[in-house]
C-alpha cells in the first residue's frame, strides 16, 4: 500500500486459488477470479492471511495468485497474459 501498487502479486506453489486444497483433493476446482468477500468469508479458500487480504480489500488492491515455480510466469504477468487467479 505504501508503494501505491496497482496489484499485489502472491507467488505460491499452486497455479491459483482453489475451492479446496489441490494437493489433497483431486477434484479441487481452480477459480479464474474470486471476489474479496468470498475469499475472506469462505474458510476453504486460503489465499493468504485473512488480515492481509482484508487490508487489500479495504484499499481496493487486487491480488493475483500464481505459481512462482512455473517457468515464464513472471514474464507472462508483465506481458499481461491471463494466469493464476485474480482476487478483487
Amino acid at each position: 500500500l505504501e508503494l501505491d501498487c496497482e496489484v499485489v502479486l502472491k507467488a505460491t506453489n499452486v497455479d491459483g486459488v482453489y475451492d479446496k486444497d489441490p494437493h489433497k483433493n483431486d477434484d479441487a476446482k481452480r477459480y479464474d477470479a474470486v471476489d474479496f468477500q468470498e475469499a475472506v468469508e469462505n474458510p476453504e479458500i486460503k489465499v493468504m492471511d485473512k488480515a492481509a487480504l482484508g487490508l487489500a480489500m479495504e484499499q481496493n488492491k487486487p491480488v493475483l495468485v500464481f505459481d512462482i515455480n512455473q517457468p515464464g510466469n513472471m514474464k507472462k504477468i508483465v506481458s499481461g497474459e491471463d494466469i493464476g487467479t485474480l482476487v478483487s
